[in-house]
């Protein structure tokens, strides 16, 4: 377990993401996948009320209900950590602060729980000041709703702004970021988030962190999208050059007898993570998510996993 700077939060160090939850897993894979994932120790679990509103006919808040019916059956809810966001349902945008009330609101009777212990500004929302975003989210920490708070998708600079302000008011200071990291998207985390992370000492965890799926090896070829969920958010990261790191990726797998999504999701361990979020759509898929979080990768290893991911860096 990892705990989260300046909390009582002790974590696995890979992070369940739900996203899948209402989307390419029903209810009861939903429910067999998170058992899964428990049963073999870990206890945090990632949604957000948005998710999954991109799906034909869904409307957000489906991935949280799901985890909410799940937690209701099996009356463990005191034995997870349980983080969502606000700002990407499409009824309720934004981040003014009858907003997000309604929106907390909502999320705690979709997960049917009575606390948040990581909440989520899911995306900026430049209309309203930093300081505003910052005087919200702290009312809804001393309302007692709220555990902590954390940052996903700002500007680095709007990022700064929210951890200064906070910190020069003395009010909730967020003790997570939340950004994109992995083998095929370095710049942004190594050269702007990963800084601002040190400096406010924060827990990372880094979202697409196997690529939409590129990183776990099976597709080896764009004619590998065809028919898949994902085909729209992949396609793009298929290249020469991505395939010639999912390579590299198997020739480390093979030395450990481990599964390329297991190294992938190490490499961001060994990059100083706190903890990857990582989704799973079946039970076939959650014993590679844990498993990384005993993979130790050697210096060389990590070096040139460095190397052939320098394009992306």
């Amino acid at each position: 377990m990892t705990l989260i700077p300046r909390t009582e939060l002790d974590v696995f160090p890979l992070n369940l993401g739900g996203n899948t939850f209402g989307w390419t897993s029903d209810r009861e894979t939903s429910f067999a996948v998170l058992d899964a994932y428990v049963a073999a120790g870990g206890n945090f679990i990632d949604t957000a009320d948005g998710y999954s509103a991109w799906v034909e006919g869904n409307s957000g808040g489906e991935s949280e209900a799901v985890l909410g019916q799940w937690m209701a059956e099996r009356g463990n809810r005191d034995q997870l950590v349980i983080a969502t966001k606000v700002g990407s349902k499409p009824d309720r945008k934004g981040l003014e602060a009858a907003n997000v009330e309604a929106a907390l609101t909502e999320s705690l009777q979709r997960l049917q729980t009575d606390v948040i212990d990581l909440y989520y500004l899911h995306f900026d929302d430049e209309s309203v000041a930093i300081a505003d975003q910052v005087r919200t989210f702290h009312g809804l920490v001393e309302s007692g709703r709220v555990r902590h708070v954390a940052l996903s998708n700002f500007s680095p600079e709007r990022m700064r702004e929210w951890f200064e302000t906070a910190q020069r008011e003395g009010l909730t200071v967020p003790v997570a970021i939340q950004p994109q990291y992995n083998l095929l998207h370095r710049a942004d985390y190594e050269n702007s988030y990963g800084p601002i992370a040190r400096e406010f000492d924060v827990a990372v965890f880094p979202y697409f962190a196997l690529a939409s799926g590129v990183l776990t090896g099976k597709y080896r070829s764009r004619e590998d999208l065809e028919g898949r969920a994902r085909k729209g958010m992949a396609q793009s990261l298929v290249t020469d050059e991505s395939l010639a790191v999912v390579d590299a990726l198997e020739k480390v797998a093979s030395a450990h007898g481990a599964e390329i999504t297991s190294v992938a999701l190490a490499w961001l361990l060994a990059k100083g993570v706190t903890a990857p979020i990582a989704s799973a759509s079946t039970t076939e898929q959650v014993p590679a998510l844990i498993a990384a979080a005993s993979l130790e990768l050697s210096a060389e290893e990590v070096a040139a996993l460095d190397e052939v991911s320098r394009p992306f860096a």
